[in-house]
């Protein structure tokens, strides 16, 4: 059953610059889009968090009891080192780097952030197409948009007339505020873009080089589409010439997504979007992440603590639970004083979510639950904002302790609906999981572990305090370790 609010859900469209009503071009259901990953080196922290972002919305529109499609594609081709308009092929140049094959290199990374995410907890889109598996689509796109006189070939390329669209009608610089004649004004000039009528036309298809290795056969050349383009031939063919959520990193604004806007306008005639959303940037101790500068981190460094910015790991829940403290909006530094910081809330957080189960009863609640809930439900109306939420959150934390406390009380129902709640919005919504232990995820410092455990209770046993050592082996048991004795010593298996 659906869980509609009387509160309205509010996004901020950046094409608007205000918070607006979501009101979805067919009522109960919600297309979502949302540009994924160049996949030519393992995906970086920030980019995490902008998926991290869309994660949290596609889970509390599901939970808003809407049937979401969420695609989020997967860029293989196409994406130029400069301007994305001349100089080589990410994924080309990586696989020349390290002599493989284009596809080994997108195979090796796409695994890589699967595999992060997946540990990060993520919900799998409805559909992650490739942008090399839709260079069909790309091409008729192409086909159409000059059948309008909006692009145009220039020696085995084409390009979108910016100007052109403009000056009938069209609005190019609308979503990022840009005025074209500032834009020209302020355009470099580029080697390889000679070919264009305008410094602000972009490429639709790109004539390939001798040297270019990822190329496809088109009416114009054998060459390959446009970054830009790729984005608005799998966004339209899965979710119709208009949908509802467009989403992205804040450096995709412009030039990306302004162009995916002029080439569904001048294809369709339609505006492609009704809502786009732009997530912030992660900062690291107060710096821009940069390989170059050594201000950089992984994802799974966090998991490992091997990174000179750590002090210790992290769980994948810890790191996620810090993440959605800022508001997807807000730009998040990241450091090692403010995720052990995040740790401890986490910890109080599901140490209050164990106790809750606990709590005992009685005729009265000092804690107006109902009123609570609908602040949990009005955070989340305003524009996604988890660290509103997770301050609800522990508002709850506060009143759980006090009832255990024996400093308040709960009745039965109230109780009942704090539980179904907050598992609602902690798990459900945010996504988070109860397991903290990183050291479980590491096969070495599990046997550490264990290993001081044994030791311990052989201790017991020489001193003959039976008691204790039978207290280990049944508290093992009962989490399904098993230790086994013998004349070598005493082994264990999970």
């Amino acid at each position: 059953m659906a869980l509609f609010k009387e509160q309205p859900l509010q996004i901020y469209n950046s094409l608007t610059g205000e918070k607006d009503s979501f009101t979805p071009l067919e009522e109960g259901y919600v297309g979502m889009y949302v540009c994924g990953p160049t996949v030519y080196s393992n995906v970086h922290l920030g980019n995490v968090r902008t998926f991290m972002s869309f994660d949290v919305v596609f889970r509390y529109l599901k939970h808003l009891g809407y049937k979401v499609r969420y695609v989020r594609n997967i860029t293989d081709a196409g994406h130029l080192e400069n301007d994305a308009e001349v100089g080589e092929d990410r994924i080309a140049k990586k696989a020349r780097l390290e002599q493989l094959e284009p596809m080994e290199v997108v195979q090796r990374y796409t695994v890589d952030f699967h595999n992060i995410l997946n540990k990060f907890n993520f919900l799998p889109p409805s559909i992650e197409p490739t942008a090399t598996g839709h260079i069909i689509e790309q091409i008729e796109i192409i086909k159409e948009i000059m059948t309008k006189g909006l692009a145009y070939e220039a020696n085995g390329s084409v390009y979108f007339d910016v100007k052109k669209f403009n000056g009938e009608g069209g609005h190019y610089g609308k979503l990022s505020g840009r005025n074209i004649e500032d834009l020209i004004a302020n355009t470099r000039t580029l080697e390889g873009q000679q070919d264009k009528k305008n410094p602000q036309d972009f490429a639709l298809w790109k004539k390939a080089e001798p040297q270019h290795i990822m190329r496809w056969p088109s009416p114009w050349s054998d060459g390959f589409p446009g970054w830009h383009l790729e984005c608005t031939a799998m966004s339209t063919k899965y979710l119709g010439d208009q949908f509802d959520i467009h989403g992205g990193g804040m450096d995709l604004k412009f030039p990306h997504h302004e162009c995916e806007i002029a080439q569904g306008e001048a294809a369709t005639g339609k505006s492609p979007v009704n809502y786009w959303m732009h997530a912030n940037m992660l900062t690291l101790n107060g710096k821009k992440m940069a390989k170059s500068t050594g201000n950089n981190i992984l994802p799974g460094e966090i998991f490992t603590g091997e990174n000179p910015h750590l002090s210790k790991p992290y769980s994948p829940s810890v790191a996620r639970f810090f993440m959605l403290q800022a508001n997807y909006r807000s730009v998040l530094d990241f450091s090692d004083t403010a995720i052990a910081a995040a740790e401890k809330g986490f910890d109080k957080l599901m140490d209050a979510l164990e106790h809750l189960e606990f709590l005992p009863t009685g005729k009265t609640s000092d804690f107006k639950v109902k009123a609570w809930k609908q602040r949990c439900y009005d955070a989340m109306n305003d524009d996604f904002n988890t660290p509103v939420l997770i301050a609800n959150l522990f508002e709850a934390v506060k009143e759980i302790n006090k009832i255990k406390e024996s400093k308040a009380s709960i009745t039965q129902e109230d109780k009942e609906l704090l539980q179904k709640t907050l598992d609602s919005f902690v798990f459900e919504v945010l996504g988070l999981t109860k397991s903290t232990n990183v050291a479980q995820t590491d096969d070495d410092k599990l046997h550490d572990i264990m290993q001081l455990i044994i030791d311990l209770r052989n201790d017991a046993r020489l001193k003959k305090d039976f008691a204790t050592s039978d207290k280990i082996r049944d508290g093992l048991e009962e989490m399904g370790i098993t230790l086994k004795d013998s004349r070598e010593g005493t082994t264990f298996e999970l």
